[in-house]
């Protein structure tokens, strides 16, 4: 199955996940529970099944739906320890059970024999950029590695991809669906990490950060944080 299926641009996560608190924090009258709620939403989201959310015909009105209810019956807080085990649950379905994602860069990055100086690794991530912002297919595969990874980083709190997304072709494909509609989502590179790496801004707000791994002059593994809570640091200390 093409896990590509199920990307989601950012702006529409973004969009859903603002309705989701909007309606349950009309109906808790609480900023703090209706996070907690629009986060147990997500969770039996990423649940599911890969075929069951392919087929899902509104993901959005399912999840209103399940928020909705969860206010209505107001459940008790979760056991000690539950939301580790959620967590842990999600991280399976990222297959990072299997190998951590840290050692998953290290491997990929090992069997290359020419990494790139800083200056040609900053000039292939602005290429990137250009594609991106471009919505170049064809020139963001070209500068892509053909066995290039890229993993999304999404907390389990908004919609993203689940699994790692491997081959140029792919990745491509889920980079150009995420960073769609150019009139709201603008993409830049910044310093991450004392690297060059891009980051995606939906109306002035930081909705993703990319880094990139190059050797070979090759993009081998993209990763995008999309987590929300990661994400509160960006926010606060880059203009708007």
């Amino acid at each position: 199955m093409d896990h590509v299926v199920g990307a989601v641009p950012l702006a529409e996560s973004l969009d859903e996940r603002r309705h989701l608190l909007d309606v349950a924090c009309r109906a808790l009258g609480s900023r703090a529970a209706a996070e907690r709620v629009v986060d147990d939403a997500y969770r039996r989201w990423y649940r599911l099944t890969d075929p069951e959310r392919f087929r899902m015909p509104s993901p959005r009105v399912w999840l209103t739906h399940v928020v909705g209810e969860a206010c209505l019956t107001r459940p008790a807080p979760a056991w000690p320890g539950g939301e580790e085990r959620e967590i842990q649950a999600l991280r399976a379905l990222c297959g990072e059970d299997v190998e951590p994602v840290d050692q998953a860069l290290s491997s990929v990055g090992a069997r290359r024999a020419r990494p790139v100086s800083a200056r040609r690794e900053h000039e292939i991530t602005v290429a990137v950029r250009q594609a991106c912002s471009d919505q170049d297919g064809p020139r963001l595969r070209s500068l892509l590695a053909p066995d290039a990874v890229a993993f999304f980083d999404s907390g389990g709190k908004i919609r993203a991809l689940t699994r790692p997304v491997r081959g140029d072709e792919h990745v491509a494909r889920s980079l150009l669906v995420l960073l769609a509609g150019q009139r709201r989502v603008t993409l830049c590179t910044a310093s991450v990490n004392g690297r060059t790496g891009l980051v995606a801004r939906c109306d002035g707000q930081v909705a993703a950060v990319l880094t990139l791994d190059i050797a070979d002059a090759l993009v081998l593994q993209v990763w995008a944080v999309l987590n929300p809570d990661k994400l509160r640091s960006w926010n606060r200390s880059l203009p708007g």
